[in-house]
This record gives C-alpha cells, sequence and structure tokens, in this order.
C-alpha cells in the first residue's frame, strides 16, 4: 500500500479514532463501497453538489448511479496537483478501533470533512 499517515488520534472510552491520509486510490475506494448510508450522506453533504451540478444532473441516493457519481466526486477532488504525472490522489480515511477490531467508516478527500466525522465518532461514545 503506498505511504500513509496519521493525521489525528484520539480515544474516549475505549474508543480509537484515527483519520489515516493515503494516497493507495483501491484502498480509499474499498473503504467508500463499505460506507454506511450515514457516512455517505455525511460526504455527499461536504461535496457542494448543489454548487457545481444543476438538481436535476445528480444523481438520487437510491439510483442506480449515485454511488459511482460520488465516487468520481471523491476522485476529483482528491487530486493533488494537476500538473503532476502521473496523478497523484490523496484520500482521508476515518477508522474507529473499539476493542482491538478497526473498521473504515468514512473517506473522503478533504481533511476537514474529515475530521468533522472523526470528532463525532468520538463525541458519540462519550
Amino acid at each position: 500500500m503506498p505511504r500513509q499517515e496519521t493525521f489525528l488520534r484520539e480515544a474516549a472510552n475505549g474508543v480509537e479514532v484515527e483519520v489515516l491520509k493515503t494516497y493507495d486510490k483501491s484502498y480509499a475506494q474499498e473503504v467508500f463501497r463499505g460506507m454506511s448510508t450515514e457516512a455517505l450522506e455525511a460526504l455527499a453533504a461536504t461535496l457542494n453538489l448543489e454548487g457545481k451540478y444543476e438538481v436535476t444532473d445528480i444523481p438520487a441516493p437510491d439510483a442506480t448511479d449515485y454511488a459511482d457519481f460520488i465516487w468520481d466526486e471523491i476522485c476529483e477532488g482528491a487530486i493533488e496537483d494537476v500538473r503532476q504525472y502521473p496523478v497523484l490522489n490523496s484520500f482521508f480515511v476515518v477508522v474507529e478501533t473499539i476493542a482491538g477490531k478497526s473498521e473504515e467508516l468514512y473517506v473522503s478527500p478533504d481533511w476537514p470533512s474529515a475530521e468533522v466525522f472523526a470528532r463525532k465518532c468520538i463525541e458519540d461514545n462519550l
């Protein structure tokens, strides 16, 4: 897996939450495919879709092409430098660990939304 670095690590009541920055697009997509409906809604809210597209051009959350549409938006937002070749994408993954069992809950192309999601996970366990 291409390099990863930890951007945030916090723990409360036996729950540890981390935000990892990764350059591994396959890993990020795997996390994306496993996201809950609530996490996907939180992510979509941060992507400013209504600012980029006409409302009629955004697939409904229950449409078959919605996940692919959101994934394309993540990849576009994850480009580090458009002038660089090959293109380098960076993703922020929120990982929650409870009793030694880790689960990737969220992936984002930006640090702020990943931090908000991670801190909400911590708050939910207080």
